[in-house]
C-alpha cells in the first residue's frame, strides 16, 4: 500500500487556505475521485455538505518518501460541475483558447516566517536594524530561517516541481522562491504544491510561513508574487512586448487586474518600497517602481518577457495567470502578433 495526500484549495474568504487529508491506496492503484465535508471548509452548508475532490496533478511526496504521493485536486459539486471556489476551472478554457501563443510564466513567491506574533529575526519588544543587509544576505545577524528554506527547496525538487531559485528578501525573516518557466496551468499547480510543502516544512520547526502582503507595518518591504510573463511573439520580438504592456493599461484593465491580485494590495502598493501606487498603472524599462517592468536585457535583446510587479504574495496563481493570458493574448491576437 501507499499514502496519497489529497490537497485542495478551500472556500475561505477573502483569501483561500490549503487543506489536505490522507488516503491509503493499494500498490498500482491510481488516486481516485474522493470527497470531503465542504461545510467545514467554507464550501458547503451542513444539510448538503458533500463536495468532490478530482485529482489533477500528482507528484512524489518528499516528506513521507517511498512510493507515497501528493495529489492536487479541483473541487467539484456532486454533479461534476466546478465549485464556485474552483478558480483552476476558470483558467482551463482561457489557457486552451490561447494555447497556440505558448504562454510562459515565472512566479516569484515571497513569504515571511513568523515565530509567535513577530517575524522571525525580530527581537522581542523591539525591531532589528533597518533594511539593507538582509536581501541575499549571509550570516546569522542577517539571515533567519535558512535551514527551513533549504529543506523546502530540496523537497520541492524531490517532488519534481519546477523551482528555479531561492533568495533571502529585503526584510528579516522574509524569503522568496521562484517557480517556472512553465505554462499557466503547470506553473499554478506547482506553486500551490510548493506552498503546501512550505507550510508543512515550517510546521516541523514550529514556525509559521505567511503570505501576508504587508507582514510588518512601517518602513519594511511588503511581500509580493511578481509574475513574469511571455508569449512566443514576445520571446521573438519587442513590438509584442510593448503591445502586452499597453494592453495591461488599457481602459478598465488595471482595475480588473488589481482587484484580483490579492487582498490587501493597497497596503503593499503604496509607491514606496519598490512598488507603484496601486491605483496608477505604469510600465518602464528596468523600473522597479513601475506596475510592469521590462527587464533591461529585454530592451537590449529586443525580445523576452515582462514582469507584472503588482500581484500580492497571497494572490491565487490560477487567477493571475488567467488574467495575464486573457488580457495580453487577446491584444496580441488583435494586433496580429502571434
Amino acid at each position: 500500500m501507499y499514502k496519497a495526500e489529497y490537497i485542495w484549495i478551500d472556500g475561505t474568504e477573502p483569501t483561500a487556505l490549503l487543506r489536505s487529508k490522507t488516503k491509503i491506496l493499494a500498490d498500482g492503484a491510481e488516486p481516485p475521485v474522493w470527497g470531503f465535508d465542504g461545510s467545514s471548509t467554507n464550501q458547503a452548508v451542513g444539510h448538503s455538505s458533500d463536495r468532490v475532490l478530482r485529482p489533477v496533478f500528482t507528484c512524489p511526496d518528499p516528506i513521507r518518501g517511498g512510493d507515497n504521493v501528493l495529489v492536487l485536486c479541483e473541487v467539484e459539486e456532486i454533479n461534476g460541475d466546478p465549485h464556485v471556489s474552483n478558480t483552476r476551472a476558470l483558467l482551463r478554457p482561457i489557457a486552451e483558447q490561447y494555447a497556440e501563443q505558448d504562454s510562459w510564466f515565472g512566479i516569484e513567491q515571497e513569504y515571511t516566517f513568523f515565530k509567535g506574533s513577530r517575524p522571525l529575526g525580530f527581537p522581542d519588544g523591539g525591531f532589528p536594524a533597518p533594511q539593507g543587509p538582509y536581501y541575499c544576505g549571509v550570516g546569522a545577524d542577517a539571515i533567519f530561517g535558512r535551514e527551513i528554506v533549504e529543506l523546502h527547496l530540496d523537497r520541492c525538487l524531490a517532488a519534481g516541481l519546477k523551482l528555479s531559485g531561492i533568495n533571502a528578501e529585503v526584510m528579516p525573516g522574509q524569503w522568496e522562491f521562484q517557480v517556472g518557466p512553465a505554462g499557466p496551468l503547470e506553473v499554478a499547480d506547482h506553486l500551490w504544491v510548493a506552498r503546501y510543502l512550505l507550510y508543512r516544512t515550517a510546521e516541523e520547526f514550529g514556525v509559521e510561513a505567511t503570505l501576508d502582503p504587508k507582514p510588518a507595518r512601517g518602513d519594511w518591504n511588503g511581500a509580493g508574487a511578481h509574475t513574469n510573463f511571455s508569449t512566443r511573439a514576445m520571446r521573438e520580438g519587442y513590438d509584442a512586448i510593448i503591445t502586452a504592456c499597453e494592453a495591461l493599461g488599457e481602459g478598465d484593465k488595471p482595475t480588473e487586474h488589481i482587484t484580483q491580485y490579492g487582498v490587501g494590495v493597497e497596503s503593499r502598493l503604496t509607491g514606496a518600497h519598490e512598488t507603484a501606487p496601486w491605483n496608477k498603472y505604469s510600465y518602464g524599462v528596468s523600473h522597479r517602481g513601475a506596475s510592469v517592468r521590462i527587464p533591461w536585457q529585454v530592451e537590449v535583446d529586443k525580445k523576452g518577457y515582462i514582469e507584472d510587479r503588482r500581484p500580492n504574495a497571497n494572490v491565487d496563481p490560477y487567477v493571475v495567470t488567467r488574467l495575464l493570458v486573457n488580457t495580453c493574448c487577446a491584444a496580441l491576437e488583435k494586433a496580429g502578433q502571434v
